[in-house]
């Protein structure tokens, strides 16, 4: 593989001409379509670092919000996921970081969240990770309280920076550099977004044609998706969202490896659960789209990056994935 991808411009796939499906996006084409749902990230690079933090922050999480968790392959480490199947809810925002920096965000965030609640006895943070080791010295476990906080305190309701930023700055997926990818879909009833963490194995296939590229020898092989809706649904119905967004995964070629975490958590900010399951036909449809379109978005707006012993993971040559004319 040459080296022209390293100047090439980080690109949306909608800029690429690549449409995923046939619902209408949100006006960012992203998870922060979802109101009330804000993002930040702390991107750390350096000295063999390929790292950081990614929170999503929905509005009212102190008050709880339904949510629930899909296990695709349980090789990984979501911290808070016994809670959320027992409770049905999410209690504070969900952190995404590196492997062997999980504990230590998970630390920090107790502490962000027992500043902003001087009563709280119990807490059941949220983080997930993927394994960004091939990229980053991961053994360092160079994230801070300071990273994770600014994280949060960033947050913002502004299209998230894709691809080498946040937890995906050291990630790799498909045999290509990948990272932070995110998308969304407008219904004439509310909102679907989802934002991933892409770091999995496979031979990347883009509507249907593959890409093939030289495997990484890494330890990665994971995959975390959030889902977000202001969609009037329950904590079962949104396991049902959670899944499909793990099945939409083969859409862009995953292989599902044994090493493989691959999970998704979804939240609604509605309180009021009035959703009929005949209806979930076009939510499905949503997230499905959404997580393919926003997997495809981690790949193309990431730059090939060299970080740890000098591995290095190459971008997805653009010309390689636009659509034959």
């Amino acid at each position: 593989m040459t080296d022209d991808n390293r100047v090439q411009s980080p690109r949306r796939v909608r800029e690429l001409g690549v449409v995923v499906g046939t619902l209408p996006t949100g006006p960012l084409n992203a998870i922060t379509d979802v109101p009330g749902v804000r993002v930040g990230q702390t991107t750390i690079t350096g000295d063999g670092v390929n790292t950081g933090v990614t929170a999503i922050v929905p509005d009212g999480w102190e008050a709880t919000l339904p949510a629930a968790v899909a296990v695709g392959n349980g090789y990984g480490k979501l911290i808070g996921t016994t809670q959320v199947d027992e409770l049905g809810v999410i209690e504070t925002p969900i952190l995404l970081t590196g492997t062997l920096s999980t504990f230590r965000v998970a630390d920090a965030f107790v502490s962000w969240l027992l500043d902003r609640n001087p009563r709280a006895t119990s807490l059941n943070p949220i983080v997930g990770e993927t394994n960004d080791g091939h990229l980053s010295d991961i053994r360092r476990r160079p994230i801070t309280p300071a990273h994770v906080h600014a994280a949060l305190d960033a947050a913002s309701a502004t299209l998230p920076q894709e691809g080498c930023a946040g937890a995906g700055t050291g990630t790799a997926a498909l045999g290509f550099k990948a990272g932070i990818g995110t998308a969304s879909r407008a219904l004439t009833d509310g909102t679907v977004g989802v934002l991933v963490q892409a770091n999995f194995s496979g031979v990347l296939t883009v509507l249907g044609r593959q890409v093939p590229a030289e495997p990484i020898d890494s330890d990665g092989n994971s995959c975390m998706i959030v889902v977000a809706t202001d969609l009037p649904l329950d904590s079962r119905q949104l396991g049902r969202l959670a899944r499909r967004a793990i099945f939409a995964m083969a859409r862009v070629g995953s292989d599902y490896a044994p090493g493989s975490g691959d999970y998704a958590i979804a939240f609604t900010t509605s309180r009021t659960p009035s959703y009929a399951d005949r209806d979930l036909r076009t939510p499905f449809q949503a997230v499905t789209e959404s997580v393919e379109e926003a997997l495809l978005n981690s790949l193309t707006m990431a730059r090939t990056t060299t970080g740890f012993q000098n591995h290095t993971a190459h971008a997805v040559p653009h010309n390689r994935i636009q659509p034959t004319q």
